[in-house]
């Protein structure tokens, strides 16, 4: 757009309002005529256009001849250079707009979208100078200005940023009585960057002498109080701090600026502010819930009694939220719960009726949090029990059983909350994402498809709205469910939002300059940078990574194979079963074929109607997913290297970064990167046990490796022995299982290395994995799965007899968990509940 070309102005006049059809016309004529059958520039123009109609190829072959038969035309070069930012090549299209303006140096439009293209991707040097040619060509343009200052900001050169500004805003005539939003914005941003210059100083003054003229208020009242401080003007602080109390007295930040300000040296000090905060605002909630994070004792318990019985009378649902944070602090635990039995379970005879309610709500809350479900279970049935119709007590129960590893009940729980109000939004995401957690996918999707535009499916709706909560879960579903295809498509999708969240830059980096928006597009570039440190990337990541590396460990092979292997050593009877089980499948699966099909057919005829009504779309259709052909990669580890990339640069705070770089490496067999992953983790967490397992398999691969060059081996010895001092895998082993013999995770990963080193010790490695004592630490339902999952997939040896005894132990002591749960169990509990059982159903499609 805005291509000044010296082709007819009609072509380009209808590339500028997306009437391609007609610009091939003119295109057409133009060619057409045998004097200018190869005239570049509209063949360019001709290739750009096609390009926008999704016919790629074509185009490139057209501006490329276009090129070719005229090399000293800016045009040529500037449209190439947009076909290659089209196909995100933003390398080659700088590279692109380069060349063009060495044949029209001073094009403004060349050099708009060449620094468009450098600031996208941060070649802040590159965008300074294009931004100081724009300054020179354009001096009375606003955004040459503004553009000039924001790339000497970027470049952290804040006081040659603040002059510029301040050069700009002389220029600037405003009336001290009119209200100017964007004159006000350039203010703010003047301001923040003389603050990020350290002139704060200056800052201030600059703030006290257009107070008037700045709109928003609030933001100037925040940071005078933040720039106070700086100045350690405490008394000014203060009061600036106690104004913004009046204002918000539910304020967090305010508490904190005021304290700063007043500098207690003692806790009583400390809480002498909040104390005067209760009597100027005594229905303020945060100056009650505040001094809960610094204060104990007695102290500690008569403060939290007044805010517990505030909120259980005023019926405050998100009380234990607000709490969450003690339960870190184990002596506020036993405080908590002292107080709760003490005195509020007795509730005084004036008390509304409602807050024995809300007490039960919060103690089921209080129990489920330390592990205590049936506790929880008995208070959460209490409170149904008197009232049947509050959602938030089913969803509550829902969580309970979550957390007691049975999320089979608990989305059957949320789908009881989801009935009492089908209009509420939250309680659908919240039902679907439980469904999906148990596996229901098809029930998720329909749950979802309340609140979808209707028309189109379920879940092509949540991707076009970018909905990467449900595509997580999903995914999460498919690769328990071992459908490592359709997990893999939901992360790429998810991948494919994050690469749409960066481009979507390209609309703001004008758009901001135009309206003024000056600190918000700063903050939006900053968090750009970091996009991908977002858990929605990480979780995606992460799935994507263990399935790769899945897919490299277990390569798939061809259905009917498996199939006969598993059918050869089947009875007749159970072959019958399996057939009948086929069929219903085979049926099942041609009913959702045929139900897919209709919505597909729909689908198409509006499709169709939105084509006819709005032709001109820019852009051909992106190459979509398919399962089958992304779970057949030929190098998955390749794959799950993409994945990582972005982790290892902005996610290097969390272990599981480092520790699945150390899975990827392992396999393809890069010692040096193994270091690395190791080295990584070591600073996070030395006593991982994952980590720890990591380590075994390195010392003993750096040992035993015969491809290994020497002096790489020499060097890895040497690091070894400097970070650890012994580098025999037992040796190392024994050491940890000394020193972290109490905890039963550690145990886990101790027992699983005497095994991978020594097949021998499989017994007493299984002996260590299984206790199940009550003086060891980390004993959680998790760990307790995780040891069962290993004994039954033969990692600690051949113990299928000691799997079942120890699912039984863990049964006692974790009564509700699916996977403690004896065999038959949920066909008991659907007979139980008056559900038909599968082989009633069989049965009945056998006769």
């Amino acid at each position: 757009r805005g291509l000044h070309v010296f082709c007819p102005m009609e072509n380009l006049r209808c590339y500028e309002h997306k009437q391609y059809r007609n610009g091939l016309k003119f295109c057409k004529q133009i060619l057409s005529n045998p004097k200018f059958a190869e005239h570049g520039e509209t063949l360019a123009m001709k290739g750009l256009t096609l390009n926008c109609l999704g016919k790629k190829e074509e185009a490139y072959d057209l501006v490329r001849r276009g090129l070719r038969n005229d090399l000293r035309s800016h045009v040529c070069w500037h449209v190439y250079g947009l076909l290659q930012r089209s196909d995100k090549k933003y390398d080659e299209a700088i590279k692109c707009y380069r060349n063009a303006l060495k044949w029209d140096k001073d094009n403004l439009q060349i050099l708009r979208d060449l620094s468009l293209l450098q600031i996208q991707m941060r070649d802040l040097e590159g965008y300074r100078e294009t931004r100081y040619q724009l300054l020179q060509l354009r001096p009375a343009q606003r955004a040459s200005w503004i553009g000039y200052a924001i790339a000497y900001h970027l470049l952290e050169d804040y006081e040659m940023a603040a002059k510029i500004i301040e050069e700009f805003r002389k220029t600037q005539q405003t009336s001290p009585d009119k209200v100017d939003y964007e004159y006000s914005e350039l203010l703010l941003y003047q301001n923040q960057v003389l603050r990020e210059a350290g002139l704060y100083k200056e800052a201030l003054e600059h703030l006290s002498n257009y107070e008037k003229q700045i709109c928003d208020k609030l933001a100037v009242e925040e940071t005078r109080g933040e720039i106070l401080l700086k100045l350690e003007r405490l008394d000014e602080a203060t009061e600036v701090y106690r104004r913004l109390q009046e204002r918000n007295p539910e304020n967090w930040s305010y508490y904190r600026g005021l304290e700063n300000a007043l500098k207690p040296n003692s806790v009583e000090e400390r809480h002498k502010i909040y104390e005067d905060a209760w009597e100027k605002f005594p229905r303020g909630l945060v100056p009650r819930r505040l001094p809960l994070t610094f204060l104990s004792g007695e102290k500690f318990r008569e403060c939290l009694d007044r805010y517990l019985r505030m909120n259980f009378s005023k019926g405050c649902p998100p009380v234990f939220t607000t709490l969450k944070s003690l339960y870190n602090d184990k002596e506020k635990v036993t405080a908590l719960f002292l107080n709760m039995s003490d005195d509020l379970y007795l509730l005084p005879s004036f008390e509304p009726p409602t807050t024995l309610l809300w007490v039960q709500y919060f103690l089921a809350q209080h129990f489920d949090m330390i592990g205590q479900q049936t506790l929880s279970l008995e208070y959460i049935n209490a409170a149904i029990e008197s009232t049947p119709t509050l959602i938030e007590l089913f969803l509550i129960k829902a969580k309970i059983y979550k957390h007691a590893g049975n999320i089979k009940e608990a989305a059957q729980w949320m789908d009881e909350a989801q009935a009492l109000d089908t209009a509420d939004r939250f309680i659908n995401s919240k039902c679907a994402k439980y469904m999906l957690k148990a596996g229901m996918i098809r029930e998720a999707e329909e749950m979802c498809s309340k609140f979808t535009r209707e028309g189109a499916s379920a879940v092509e709706n949540l991707n076009e709205m970018q909905c990467m909560w449900f595509q997580t879960e999903c995914a999460l579903a498919y690769k328990g469910m071992n459908k490592f295809g359709d997990a893999l498509k939901k992360c790429h999708e998810i991948e494919r939002h994050f690469v749409e969240i960066t481009d979507d830059q390209f609309d703001f980096h004008t758009y901001c300059m135009r309206k003024m928006t000056l600190r918000s597009y700063v903050d939006l570039l900053k968090l750009e940078d970091v996009l991908r440190m977002h858990p929605f990337y990480y979780k995606a990541a992460i799935t994507a990574i263990q399935i790769y590396l899945s897919l490299h460990d277990n390569p798939l092979t061809d259905d009917s194979k498996e199939l006969q292997a598993d059918t050869a050593n089947l009875s007749d009877k159970e072959l019958k079963k399996l057939r009948n089980k086929q069929r219903r499948a085979q049926k099942k699966a041609q009913l959702e074929e045929e139900k897919k099909n209709a919505e597909k057919e729909k689908q198409l005829k509006n499709q169709k109607k939105k084509k006819e009504d709005d032709d001109e779309e820019i852009g051909g259709p992106k190459e979509e997913l398919i399962p089958d052909k992304l779970v057949k990669v030929e190098n998955p580890l390749e794959e799950a290297v993409k994945f990582l990339m972005p982790l290892k640069h902005l996610v290097k705070d969390k272990i599981d970064t480092h520790l699945l770089a150390f899975e990827i490496y392992f396999r393809k067999e890069k010692y040096l990167l193994m270091l690395q992953s190791v080295k990584g983790a070591l600073a996070i967490d030395a006593d991982h046990p994952w980590l720890h397992q990591c380590l075994v398999r390195f010392f003993k691969g750096v040992s035993e490796s015969k491809e290994l060059p020497e002096v790489v081996r020499t060097v890895l010895k040497q690091e070894i022995a400097r970070l650890f001092g012994d580098s025999n895998a037992k040796s190392f082993n024994q050491a940890y299982l000394t020193k972290h013999s109490n905890s039963i995770p550690h145990r886990l990963a101790a027992a699983k290395m005497m095994v991978y080193l020594d097949s021998s010790t499989e017994t007493k490695a299984a002996e260590l994995a299984t206790s199940l004592d009550e003086s060891l630490n980390n004993r959680t339902i998790q760990i307790c799965t995780e040891v069962l999952e290993c004994l039954r997939s033969g990692l600690l040896g051949d113990f299928k007899d000691r799997a079942e005894s120890y699912r039984t132990e863990c049964h006692k002591l974790y009564p509700y968990t699916l996977a403690f749960t004896p065999p038959g169990y949920e066909e008991n509990t659907k007979i139980a509940n008056g559900d038909v059982s599968t082989e009633t159903e069989e049965m009945a499609n056998e006769m």
